[in-house]
């Protein structure tokens, strides 16, 4: 006679929910805003001029206004390559903006602008009013240099 193979237990507790993996998140945003700084850079010895530009806080500053002039908000959660482009780009300005007033005190209106812009991105994850006044803010200060 054969007999059945034992019934396997019944679950006593609902299954636990896997943890968010918040790691990945963050080496993604940090890839990403080291990637748009690079992509920035690239782009100027791409498409320079063909004069020798010395590299420091002005042309740090030339570089986030040139980034922001090509960020376009409403691209930044579109899927594939014209969101990261937007992501990047975003990045990029950031960065460099914080590279120029680093070097230099002049730039630090157009670095503060762009990371109160980025902080409350990152409160809300929406371009809102304040942001966009933000932006406005420091496509105005780019205006000037």
């Amino acid at each position: 006679m054969q007999q059945e193979p034992p019934t396997p237990p019944i679950p006593t507790r609902p299954p636990t929910a896997a943890p968010r993996p918040t790691g990945l998140l963050v080496a993604a945003l940090a890839t990403g805003l080291l990637l748009g700084a690079a992509g920035v850079g690239a782009a100027w010895a791409i498409t320079g001029d063909g004069t020798a530009s010395e590299p420091g806080p002005a042309t740090d500053a030339r570089g986030a206004c040139d980034a922001l002039a090509g960020f376009d908000e409403s691209k930044y959660s579109a899927k594939g390559n014209e969101g990261l482009m937007a992501l990047n780009r975003w990045s990029g300005a950031i960065t460099l903006s914080a590279a120029a007033a680093a070097g230099d005190p002049a730039y630090k209106p157009l670095s503060d602008s762009l990371s109160r812009a980025q902080n409350r991105h990152a409160q809300v994850f929406d371009f809102d009013t304040q942001v966009k006044k933000d932006l406005t803010k420091a496509r105005g200060i780019c205006d000037d240099i």
